[in-house]
């Protein structure tokens, strides 16, 4: 099979397309998937490069846990036949390739209603906007909250759950194609985070009152920002970030405030299920839509990671094998 190869950690120029050999299920439990497609993610970018710490994989490794495609054979024990169309939540080969091995527990049923681009980019973007929406901030119906970034593939996520809880939102982004795309799906108000008055119009917008929630996908650069936008007892869910910020803790304390952190890894198995519950109805009956910005194929992974850390995104970029 063709696969992306990572031999050294580095820039996108380490992504390399190689012959590798096929994966087959080993043992009980495990289920082979023909990749149709890949979503690329920011943190396929900072593992490549190392910084992930204690996460960073053993070297050479194939990146990507996000994929969707077709069952392509499985092992004992697997409640899933050839030809099933499915959606990965992890692997154990990894995603940018045309065949990936998973456990039966990484996989889950994709709806006919959801194409297998939309299916890559599910897992990553819509479980931790769900998670940072509702089981980190347990934002509640009638709340405002700020998307902070709100056209990339998380953003986006926060936005469609949001508009399906009865959440009012303010969501912004760095283009008029972004704010155009984050309108269009559910945001009520948008702003324009290189406007250097954004925080005054989003002040604003709350007559002064400001947000209750902000879930943020660049910290280091905003969460100083943030903590002035908040409304009493508001809370800022840190999604991303790539270096250290210096905030003022007083814009936290007047307000009572609170800065709460997140990843989507080894999350707590009730909240798992939830989540995995909210994913599977929200695909199923429309209301999650991901929105593809681009497909590239799979040889295009190092051009792929350099677009997802540039700003204006539009939506989920994803790999064509």
């Amino acid at each position: 099979m063709k696969a992306i190869c990572v031999r050294e950690f580095g820039g996108p120029e380490v992504l390399k397309l190689e012959d590798m050999p096929d994966p087959r299920p080993a043992q009980s439990g495990q289920v082979l998937i023909r990749v149709k497609a890949a979503g690329v993610n920011p943190y396929d970018t900072y593992m490549r490069a190392g910084g992930y710490g204690a996460r960073n994989p053993a070297l050479p490794y194939t990146p990507g846990s996000d994929a969707a495609g077709v069952v392509e054979s499985a092992g004992a024990d697997v409640d899933l036949k050839a030809g099933d169309r499915v959606y990965t939540i992890g692997t154990i080969t990894g995603a940018y390739a045309e065949l990936a091995l998973c456990r039966s527990s990484q996989v889950q049923a994709l709806p006919a209603r959801v194409s297998f681009s939309q299916g890559a980019g599910v897992f990553i973007p819509y479980a931790t906007a769900y998670r940072a929406l509702f089981q980190v901030a347990r934002t509640k119906p009638g709340e405002t909250v700020l998307v902070h970034g709100a056209s990339g593939g998380v953003g986006v996520a926060a936005v469609q759950f949001a508009s399906a809880a009865g959440i009012k939102i303010i969501g912004s982004a760095g283009s008029n194609e972004g704010l155009e795309l984050i309108k269009t799906e559910g945001a009520q108000h948008t702003v324009n985070h290189s406007s250097p008055d954004y925080q005054k119009q989003i002040l604003d917008l709350t007559n002064g009152r400001g947000v209750d929630v902000i879930v943020e996908m660049l910290a280091n650069v905003n969460l100083g920002h943030d903590l002035k936008m908040l409304a009493p007892r508001g809370r800022v869910v840190v999604v991303g970030s790539r270096g250290s910020v210096e905030i003022n803790p007083r814009d936290l304390m007047t307000r009572e405030g609170a800065v709460l952190g997140m990843v989507i890894w080894d999350v707590p198995d009730a909240e798992a299920a939830q989540i995995h519950a909210a994913l599977q109805a929200g695909l199923g009956n429309g209301t999650l839509r991901p929105v593809i910005a681009s497909e590239l194929p799979l040889a295009s992974a190092p051009e792929a990671h350099r677009r997802i850390m540039e700003s204006g995104a539009r939506g989920k970029i994803v790999l064509i094998p």
